[in-house]
């Protein structure tokens, strides 16, 4: 069973902060699938297993951009 969660994330602008969320985000245990959208700002993330929304913090901010927190459904 996996769960799929998105994120409103701030600074992304283009592509590159797109694929470097995306790498960051994806090498965490459990992701099956990332993607990430500049020009909404969002991030969805498919997870195989549970996923913290801490650990997901920490990857984008190595990936150098700001988990403002879970997008409302």
């Amino acid at each position: 069973m996996s769960d799929t969660i998105t994120y409103r994330v701030s600074g992304m602008s283009c592509g590159h902060c797109e694929k470097a969320i995306s790498a960051e985000v994806g090498a965490l245990p459990g992701v099956a699938e990332v993607s990430a959208a500049a020009d909404t700002g969002l991030v969805t993330v498919v997870a195989e297993t549970p996923l913290t929304d801490d650990a997901v913090r920490a990857a984008v901010d190595e990936a150098g951009y700001e988990l403002l927190g879970r997008a409302e459904a």
